[in-house]
């Protein structure tokens, strides 16, 4: 498999560029006026929370300011921002934002907003008409089919152990930690990722001798955790060679880490862990992956599954776009729509048990995850060949997301699924 690298010599920083030019006839002050056509569509879409931008003319206008809700303020230095929002979505913002177009003194709450009103703002924020239709196009050309997956995989998490044990915690873990409090700054990160493996073990109830698969392994976090807890049998499944050299590693011969995709895996287990792996399958794969639980599992086996979802209410919308995290992080993903996800488990004879929301507790890992990755950038110890472009950009990434999960429309949660004996 090839590594992906990153992409080098092409600074994504936001270039402070001139502001647009005073309106100086009607072509300017035509202009000017089908931009506030604009901002009068996001102002009407603003149920919760407000606004004040910024004008590149040195104009102010307060957005929203209805009901209580995210507050931020946006300072757009081009107009043309706008148009890449209105053609590109959040893809199209981000792109705005890396060539200087648009800033803010803190993005997390302009995310949280643009999240939290997402169903009443409709398609204001979502890509229009030929840059909706490429996007989609190269989605369907990333799609997760057998070498699809394998290529996507690469991309992100082959980018080198090196450069995510710099951030993330000792455990090495790559998803939501569960904290006592999500607004107590004082837990660690270790704790709370352990607590979190401990919520997904304990809907297991494995007992000693008993077999767990792993579908999506990571670094071994899960399985050491698992294997400490009592002598069981143990196999994980990654498609990243640098994940799969790491956890070998670490776990030594007491684990089997298998370098397969989900879909090609045999045998019959008692019970089965995915944590946040099911994003990276794709709608159109949903099935497959909850057929493979359902044949893997043996008769009276469970499966924990943590997932990260969108609200049904706007998950049509996103299906037909290509958002940021798609086109620029994770090729091939989607979120979860819960009730079409349930439905398919459910039609499998899969029963669906003890569901767990935590979605505070996300943006509280992204921000600590932001802090640690900060400080190695601030310290100078990122490995050779991630460039100025690369760490703005997985900045952005890490902001959105927090984003994301503090406007309530993307969630994280647990789930039990048993299969009948």
């Amino acid at each position: 498999m090839n590594v992906i690298e990153p992409r080098r010599g092409r600074a994504a920083v936001p270039v402070r560029r001139p502001l647009d030019r005073p309106n100086r006839g009607w072509p300017d002050r035509v202009a000017a006026r089908q931009f506030h056509i604009l901002l009068d569509r996001i102002d009407l879409g603003l149920e919760r929370g407000s606004l004040l931008a910024i004008l590149p003319d040195g104009g102010r206008r307060l957005l929203g300011g209805r009901a209580a809700g995210p507050e931020c303020e946006v300072h757009l230095l081009r107009w043309r921002a706008l148009l890449r929002l209105i053609a590109g979505g959040s893809a199209g913002w981000y792109r705005a934002w890396a060539r200087g177009e648009w800033t803010s003194p803190d993005p997390v709450p302009l995310f949280a907003l643009f999240m939290a009103n997402a169903a009443s703002l409709g398609n204001v924020a979502r890509p229009h008409g030929p840059t909706r239709w490429i996007g989609r196009a190269i989605h369907w050309a990333r799609r997760n089919s057998r070498s699809g997956s394998r290529r996507n995989i690469a991309y992100h998490y082959d980018l080198g152990n090196d450069f995510y044990q710099l951030w993330l915690d000792k455990g090495m873990h790559y998803s939501s930690g569960l904290f006592r409090d999500p607004d107590d700054r004082i837990e660690s990160l270790e704790r709370a990722q352990q607590r979190k493996v401990d919520a997904i073990l304990d809907r297991l109830d494995l007992g000693e001798g008993d077999s767990l698969l792993e579908i999506g392994c990571g670094w071994g976090g899960l399985a050491e955790q698992a294997m400490a807890r009592c002598p069981i049998r143990y196999d994980g499944l990654t498609l990243s060679v640098e994940q799969a050299h790491y956890a070998r590693d670490r776990l030594g011969s007491g684990a089997n880490i298998i370098l397969q995709d989900y879909r090609d895996a045999q045998g019959q287990y008692d019970a089965i862990a995915s944590v946040e792996m099911v994003e990276a399958v794709g709608e159109r794969y949903w099935p497959a992956y909850v057929e493979a639980i359902e044949r893997l599992l043996k008769p009276g086996g469970r499966a924990a599954i943590q997932y990260i979802l969108i609200d049904d209410a706007i998950f049509e919308g996103y299906a037909q776009g290509t958002d940021f995290i798609q086109t620029y992080i994770f090729p091939g993903g989607m979120l979860i729509s819960e009730s079409r996800f349930r439905a398919l488990a459910e039609a499998r004879g899969l029963e669906w048990r003890d569901v767990r929301r935590f979605g505070l507790h996300y943006a509280e890992t992204l921000r600590r995850w932001r802090e640690r990755f900060d400080r190695v950038v601030d310290k100078g110890l990122l490995p050779a060949g991630f460039d100025q472009h690369f760490v703005d950009l997985w900045r952005y990434y890490l902001m959105y997301c927090e984003g994301g999960f503090r406007g309530g429309t993307i969630d994280v949660a647990q789930v039990t699924l048993v299969k009948p004996a």
